[in-house]
């Protein structure tokens, strides 16, 4: 029981992570300071997409409109970081 809670909560981390690596990236295409003609940086900005678009999307359906400023990865940290607490809490001491 002990790893399995482990692996959730480190796959949490790295989620955390992913998101945190698509809001940077998205800024600097956005910026035009990285280029998406190299293959390198499209593969790594197509994965965090791939990773993060489904919860994101699902998140923006209930977020009002604020014109060009997206709170759905903040939304979405909050949330990760408020069950990482939760299971901390509440399961650790239950499981150790």
């Amino acid at each position: 029981m002990q790893a399995i809670y482990l692996l959730v909560f480190q796959i949490i981390n790295i989620y955390e992570w992913v998101v945190i690596i698509h809001v940077i990236l998205s800024w600097l295409v956005a910026f035009n300071i990285l280029n998406t003609q190299s293959r390198f940086v499209y593969a790594i900005l197509d994965f965090t997409y791939r990773a993060t678009s489904p919860i994101l999307n699902k998140i923006k359906n209930y977020v009002p409109n604020l014109g060009q400023i997206d709170i759905s990865p903040i939304i979405l940290l909050l949330g990760l970081w408020f069950t990482k607490l939760c299971m901390q809490l509440y399961l650790r001491p239950a499981i150790f």
